[in-house]
């Protein structure tokens, strides 16, 4: 016998009266740790941007991204589509289905065929509107009006899945001081291979590697970048200076085939060796859901042969990021500080060491061999 067809991932729940029982299900059903997002189009609205926003709202972003775009436009539904599989999310349920536009179902169609995503859109009406109508011609998708039957669409398989308890939210105040930061402004320049290449494991000779994160501050600081910004290019960026001690300069060599999947790899490039040349950096397993994430948002956005992270001219927004998630370097003792108080001190371990070279007797100092 041939094998059973496997069911449309796409439902349409018929809520013929408007029930509350509908709305209230579905939005208990809302747990982004346990892969189930429900999205609660704002009033109002009719963009494709603003359904984007919302959707970003609903995954725990800012609905907004900061950074530079080409041509000024925010790729929201890239952002949204590179969150939802890297978390990962595998159920989307849409309430206030009946006010979607044509144009706004085929945005969330296409996010369905991007994602594979189980999609469940609530008509709270007797029959399906006709540009929801339209726009489902050419899905495929089956039509419940049954409420158990949409409550399992909402939670999945089995409906009564036990809820898993919250992580708790880090202190929204507090800064965590990270050493790994020293460098993210460092001055130094290495610039991408422009020929394949693959290199070896790294190997620290010229500094120390970064200390890892204890596993409460490595859940921390997660939280924190989540919540600090719907860019995954930047959030990607701010989590690899913490695991490779890297500067901006170099962590904008990486490019989407520098990250590897498999072996939880990423790869650095620095062929004049400013610092330890080109070298793989292990990416630990909190760290991974944001390269995950940067790295379909580039190749949606821009291709392979783009920065993965944060490119130089992101400078100021990516230092934004980390200052909004609360994540600094060390910082100067009070009386050496060069800014106002509260300002984060980005430079500050360059200004340490430019000091200590200047202090050297010009005799110590070896003549360059150029």
């Amino acid at each position: 016998m041939p094998p059973a067809a496997r069911p449309p991932s796409i439902i349409v729940v018929i809520d013929r009266d408007d029930d509350v029982i509908h709305t209230h299900t579905a939005l208990a059903a809302h747990h982004p740790p346990s892969g189930r997002i429900t999205l609660h189009p704002g009033p109002g609205t009719t963009s494709e941007t603003g359904l984007a926003h919302d959707l970003l709202t609903a995954l725990g972003k800012p609905p907004l991204l900061t950074g530079r775009f080409p041509a000024g436009r925010q790729p929201a539904w890239e952002a949204a589509a590179a969150w939802m599989t890297a978390l990962p999310v595998t159920r989307l349920t849409v309430l206030r289905a009946h006010r979607l536009t044509a144009r706004r179902t085929m945005r969330l169609l296409q996010l369905h065929a991007l994602t594979d995503i189980h999609l469940t859109l609530v008509c709270h009406r007797p029959h399906l509107p006709a540009a929801l109508h339209q726009a489902l011609q050419t899905a495929d998708y089956s039509v419940t009006v049954d409420f158990e039957a949409a409550r399992r669409h909402y939670y999945g398989t089995p409906a009564a899945e036990p809820r898993p308890a919250d992580e708790p939210a880090a202190p929204a105040g507090r800064w965590l001081t990270l050493p790994a930061l020293d460098r993210l402004v460092s001055y130094d320049s290495p610039r991408p291979c422009a020929a394949p290449c693959t290199p070896p494991p790294i190997i620290w000779r010229h500094r120390p590697p970064p200390a890892p994160l204890t596993a409460h501050t490595a859940q921390s600081v997660a939280h924190r970048l989540h919540a600090a910004t719907a860019h995954p290019r930047l959030a990607a960026a701010v989590a690899a200076a913490l695991f490779t001690g890297a500067s901006l300069q170099q962590l904008a060599t990486a490019r989407p085939r520098d990250y590897d999947t498999a072996a939880a790899t990423l790869a650095l490039h620095d062929r004049a060796r400013y610092t330890d040349g080109c070298a793989a950096h292990p990416v630990p397993p909190w760290a991974s859901v944001f390269l995950r994430a940067a790295a379909c948002f580039t190749r949606l956005v821009s291709g392979e042969d783009q920065e993965l992270l944060a490119a130089p001219g992101d400078r100021a927004h990516l230092l934004r990021v980390a200052e909004t998630a609360r994540l600094r370097p060390p910082q100067p003792p009070a009386a050496r500080r060069q800014g106002p108080v509260g300002r984060v001190e980005w430079d500050w371990r360059e200004r340490q060491e430019a000091e200590r070279y200047e202090a050297v007797p010009t005799s110590r100092v070896r003549p360059s061999r150029h």
